[in-house]
C-alpha cells in the first residue's frame, strides 16, 4: 500500500576550523529601499513602506527565487524541487516536485505579502497548487462508489522489497470510516481535496505520453528497506499503457486479477504547512487591513485541513492500543480509529472505469515526531478563518493539538531531541511488539518510524522543521507544555551549535537513538532518562539552519531568551555573509551516497516490462538502468566517473523549500526581532 518519505541528503562535515560558540558574525545591513508594489485586483494600492533590513533580504532572495531566469519554475509556474536535475533524495529526479515545495511557495508569498501589501502572489500560488497538486475530479472519477463501512482491503506490509508483491486479504475485517459522510455533506463531493505528494513536473518518464504535461507518479511502496534507490517509478493513474501485462500494480500487490485504476498518496506534512501559512497570510493581511484579499484562499485552505483528518486514523481503520494481530485487533467505530496524530501518510484510490466502479481510502498507523504541526492545529481548531465546514472538524483539530504536544513530550529525549514516533500497526502487519516496548495511548514506540535506509529519525532537519512549528505554537499562545518541551530542546540544539568569527557555522546533521521513552501518563509525564540522543556529525547546511533558525527567532520573540536571538541571527548573518551565490544562498555538498546509482531494483524473477522510454524492467533492473535518461544529464559525468572508481562528486544544490525556508527566516526576524 502507499508510503512516503524523505530521506535526508547526505551531507559531509566541515574542515576543521576554530568555531566559537554563538559567536556574532557581523555584516553590514543593506541600504533600505521605498517599496511600491502593484494593488491586487479590486483593491486600493498599499501605502509605500520603507523596508528593514532583513525585509531587504526578503526580498532580494524574494526576487532571485522569482526570477525566470533563475530557473525554479516551470513555464506553468510550478516550482521543482532543485534547479539542478541530477539530485537523487526522496524526489528522484530535480524537476520532480513535491507536496512540500507547493507548501513552501504559498508560504513565501504569504511572508511576500507581509512585506510588500501585495495579496495576489498569495492567491496566485495557491490556485497553482489547487490546479495541479490536488487531483480534479476526472484525476479521481470514481469516488462516488466508495463504502465508508468498507474503506480498503488489508495488505500487510513487508520488511524487505524482495517480500512484496503483499496479498491482499479480504478476510480481515477494517473499521468504519467516520469521516467521509461528514466531508460529503459539508462541501457536496466525494472527491478528496488534498495535495498528492509527487509529480514529475517535466513528464520525465513519459507517463504523461509525448508532451511536457505535469503527471501525477509515485516511487516508496515496498516496506521499510526500500530506500529511494531501490524503488520502481509508476504513474498513479496505471492504465496498463506501462510496466507489465498488469502495469505496476503486481509488483505492489498480490491479488487474483487487476483493474486499471487511479491512486494517491497525501504528504500531511506538507498540507498542513500549507494551513500554516494561510493563517500567517491572513494575520498579516488583517494587521494591514486587507483580510478581504486573502479570504477566499483561506477558506480553501480550511477546506484542506478538514480533508486532512484522515492523517490522523488508523490505516485499516482500526481501534488504537496495543493491536496484536491483523484479525485480532478490533475495527473501529466512530472516532476509535482516530489516534489524534499527523501520520505519514493518507491515501485513496479506485477504478477508472466508471461503469464498474470502486474506491477505497486509508489513514495510517505510523506518526512521526517530525510531521505534528501544533501551529496548524491550533488555527484548525480555534481561528475563525480556518474554522472547517464539517460537523466535528474542529473538536477533532482540538484534540489532535492536545495530542501532539503531548506527543512531543513523550518522545523528548533526556538530552532534549525529539525521537522518533509510534505506530499503532507493528512492523506494519499489526503484529505483537516485544515485552516492554513503551506505548503512548496504546500505540508503540517506534525508533524509525515508515523507513530505515536511512533511519527517519537520524536526520536533524526534522528537529527543525517540527519545533519551529512548535515554537511558532507557542509564540501565538504562551502555552505552557510547549514551553516546557521547547525550553530543554533549545538548550540542547544550541550545545550542538557552533559559529565562526568568520560567520561560518555547524549544526547537527546525523542524529544517533538510543534507550526508549517511558510509557506515556499524561497525568505523570516520565523524564525519560532512559532515552538519548547523540550527535554523529554536523553540517553547514544553509536550508536546516534557516528552519533551525526561525524555531530560534519565535522562542527568543516570546521568552526573552537572549541566546537564541543571538544565535538566530548569526546563523542567518553568517550565510548571508558567506554563501550567496546568482541564484540564492547554498552551499557545496559531496554526495558520497551517489555511489548508490548502480543499486539493484528488486524485481520478481519472470516479471518483465518496459519504462516510457523503453528502459526495460526485469530481474537485473537497477537504480539507473530503468532511468537511463540520467546518461544524458549535464552532470552525469561526474557521477560515472565517481561509479567508476573517483571520488564522490560535489555539487551546489538550489532546493526550493530550502531557498524558501531562508528567505522565510529573514522574513520572521525582520518581524518579530528586527
Amino acid at each position: 500500500m502507499p508510503s512516503r518519505r524523505r530521506p535526508p541528503h547526505a551531507r559531509g562535515t566541515l574542515s576543521r576550523r576554530k568555531l566559537l560558540a554563538i559567536a556574532v558574525a557581523t555584516v553590514a545591513a543593506p541600504a533600505t529601499i521605498t517599496l511600491t508594489t502593484a494593488a491586487q485586483k479590486g483593491s486600493a494600492a498599499p501605502a509605500a513602506v520603507a523596508a528593514t533590513a532583513y525585509e531587504q533580504r526578503f526580498l532580494d532572495l524574494h526576487a532571485k527565487i522569482t526570477a525566470a531566469s533563475s530557473g525554479y519554475f516551470s513555464p506553468d509556474g510550478i516550482p521543482y524541487h532543485s534547479v539542478e536535475t541530477l539530485i537523487c533524495e526522496a524526489p528522484d529526479h530535480g524537476h520532480e516536485t513535491t507536496s512540500e515545495a507547493y507548501s513552501y511557495l504559498i508560504w513565501l508569498q504569504a511572508m511576500y505579502g507581509k512585506v510588500s501589501g501585495d495579496w495576489a502572489p498569495f492567491n496566485d500560488a495557491w490556485e497553482t497548487m489547487e490546479k495541479f497538486m490536488i487531483p480534479t475530479h476526472d484525476d479521481q472519477p470514481t469516488n462516488s462508489f466508495y463504502s465508508p463501512s468498507k474503506p480498503a482491503t488489508y495488505a500487510p506490509e513487508w520488511d524487505e522489497p524482495a517480500q512484496y508483491p503483499a496479498q491482499l486479504d479480504p478476510s480481515v475485517t477494517a473499521g468504519a470510516d467516520p469521516i467521509a459522510a461528514e466531508l460529503k455533506s459539508a462541501y457536496g463531493t466525494d472527491d478528496i481535496y488534498g495535495m498528492h505528494w509527487l509529480q514529475d513536473v517535466d513528464n520525465t518518464y513519459g507517463y504523461g505520453g509525448d508532451g511536457a504535461t505535469p503527471t501525477y507518479i509515485n516511487t516508496f511502496q515496498r516496506g521499510p528497506q526500500e530506500s529511494v534507490w531501490e524503488t520502481v517509478p509508476q504513474p498513479c493513474r496505471d492504465e496498463f499503457a506501462y510496466g507489465g501485462k498488469n502495469g505496476y500494480l503486481d509488483l505492489f500487490t498480490g491479488d487474483a486479477s487487476y483493474a486499471k485504476q487511479w491512486k494517491y498518496t497525501n504528504a500531511p506534512d506538507a498540507d498542513a504547512r500549507a494551513v500554516q501559512a494561510a493563517y500567517w497570510a491572513h494575520v498579516w493581511a488583517s494587521a494591514q487591513g486587507r483580510e478581504a484579499d486573502v479570504a477566499a484562499t483561506v477558506a480553501k485552505a480550511a477546506k484542506m485541513g478538514d480533508y486532512l483528518r484522515y492523517a490522523m486514523y488508523d490505516k485499516y481503520f482500526k481501534e488504537i492500543g496495543e493491536c496484536t494481530s491483523p484479525s485480532g485487533c478490533t475495527p473501529g467505530s466512530g472516532k476509535s480509529s482516530s489516534h489524534y496524530l499527523l501520520s505519514w501518510y493518507y491515501a485513496w484510490g479506485g477504478a477508472t472505469d466508471t461503469s464498474a466502479g470502486w474506491a477505497w481510502r486509508i489513514g495510517c498507523s505510523h506518526a512521526h515526531g517530525g510531521y505534528q504541526n501544533p501551529l496548524a492545529a491550533h488555527a484548525l481548531a480555534s481561528y475563525d478563518a480556518l474554522a472547517p465546514k464539517s460537523a466535528t472538524g474542529r473538536a477533532d483539530w482540538a484534540a489532535s493539538l492536545k495530542r501532539q504536544v503531548e506527543f512531543y513530550r513523550w518522545l523528548q529525549s533526556a538530552e532534549g531531541a525529539i525521537a522518533g514516533g509510534a505506530t499503532n500497526s507493528w512492523k506494519g502487519r499489526y503484529g505483537e511488539a516485544p515485552a516492554g516496548t513503551p506505548t503512548f495511548y496504546g500505540m508503540y514506540y517506534d525508533e524509525a518510524p515508515v523507513y530505515h535506509d536511512p533511519p527517519s529519525n537520524q536526520w536533524f532537519g526534522f528537529q527543525a522543521w517540527s519545533m519551529e512549528r512548535v515554537a511558532a505554537y507557542y509564540h501565538e499562545t504562551g502555552d505552557a507544555d510547549a514551553k516546557t518541551v521547547l525550553d530543554q530542546w533549545v538548550a540542547w540544539a544550541l550545545s550542538e551549535t557552533k559559529v565562526a568569527d568568520d560567520g561560518t557555522f555547524t549544526i547537527p546533521s546525523t542524529l544517533k537513538w538510543s534507550g526508549a521513552p517511558d510509557t506515556w501518563d499524561a497525568s505523570n509525564p516520565g523524564g525519560n532518562t532512559g532515552l538519548h540522543v547523540s550527535v554523529a556529525d554536523h553540517t553547514d547546511d544553509v536550508g536546516v539552519a534557516a528552519a533551525y533558525a526561525k524555531t530560534l527567532i519565535y522562542y527568543a520573540a516570546k521568552s526573552g531568551h537572549a541566546a537564541s536571538k543571538t544565535t538566530a541571527k548569526a546563523l542567518l548573518d553568517g550565510m548571508w555573509a558567506n554563501s550567496q551565490d546568482a541564484l540564492g544562498i547554498a552551499v557545496p555538498e559531496k554526495r558520497a551516497d551517489y555511489n548508490r546509482f548502480d543499486d539493484a531494483v528488486y524485481v520478481p524473477s519472470g516479471w518483465t516490462g518496459t519504462m516510457p522510454n523503453g528502459d526495460t524492467i526485469d530481474s537485473t533492473a537497477t537504480f539507473t538502468s530503468i532511468r537511463s535518461f540520467y546518461k544524458d544529464d549535464p552532470n552525469w559525468a561526474a557521477v560515472e566517473a565517481y561509479l567508476a572508481g573517483g571520488e564522490a562528486p560535489t555539487f551546489t544544490y538550489h532546493r526550493f523549500w530550502a531557498q524558501a525556508d531562508i528567505a522565510l527566516a529573514m522574513g520572521v526576524y525582520a518581524e518579530l526581532l528586527e
